[in-house]
């Protein structure tokens, strides 16, 4: 049985393809439940497929506990979390009212981080990010120190033009995010010339904020070739 969790063998790569396949096909089906107005029939055909899905995560995760050798250290680790919350919603499903219900059937998308440990590209882009994330933790502390002092600058120039967009700090910082993103809503802009001028600096700066994770990780993935 531990063959199954070995990809080196012809066994277990076919049961990775199984599970990529299936992982795949629980989210269809968690898509087409969403649907209005499907037949009694049709939930029915969903239904059947989720309990084979999970019966067969709930198999591969018992059988990862079985054969691991720290088997409190794979249960707290990242993917055994992520194993253990893609078929939990399944099992509390009759325990809870429809709203936790609701909530808890969003932990099936979990079910998609499954395929990093499936995935070698992905795993690549993964242990890319953890070589870098000291840079990253330094970045995005930058990134967090910068929305903050943006959110106070435009607070101070359109404040007094716009009280009522601009009330505090705090209602600043969605434009700060969506500046500094370069999304750029429009639901909440400056009109003052002070303001647009800082407006100019923080998206010459948010260009920039976009571009260096960017690099970074294009560094290490080349690193690591």
């Amino acid at each position: 049985m531990n063959s199954l969790l070995n990809e080196e063998t012809n066994l277990g790569r076919y049961f990775s393809i199984t599970i990529h396949i299936l992982i795949v096909i629980s989210l269809i089906t968690f898509s087409l439940s969403t649907l209005p107005d499907l037949s009694s029939s049709q939930k029915y055909i969903l239904d059947v497929i989720e309990l084979i899905t999970v019966v067969i995560f709930t198999f591969e995760y018992l059988l990862r506990i079985v054969f691991s050798k720290n088997k409190l250290k794979y249960i707290f680790s990242f993917y055994g979390i992520v194993d253990l919350c893609s078929i939990l919603p399944f099992f509390l499903s009759s325990q809870v009212d429809l709203r936790s219900l609701r909530t808890l059937r969003m932990l099936r998308l979990l079910r998609i981080a499954k395929l990093i440990r499936y995935n070698e590209v992905v795993s690549k882009y993964k242990n890319a990010i953890i070589e870098i994330k000291g840079e990253l933790i330094l970045f995005f502390s930058f990134t967090m120190i910068t929305m903050y002092l943006a959110a106070v600058g435009i607070f101070y120039f359109e404040n007094p033009a716009q009280p009522e967009v601009f009330s505090s700090i705090f209602s600043s910082l969605w434009w700060a995010v969506a500046t500094l993103t370069t999304v750029g809503y429009g639901d909440i802009f400056p009109i003052t010339a002070g303001g647009k001028v800082f407006t100019f600096v923080i998206l010459m700066i948010g260009l920039g904020i976009v571009a260096v994770p960017t690099g970074l990780l294009a560094s290490a993935l080349t690193k690591r070739d």
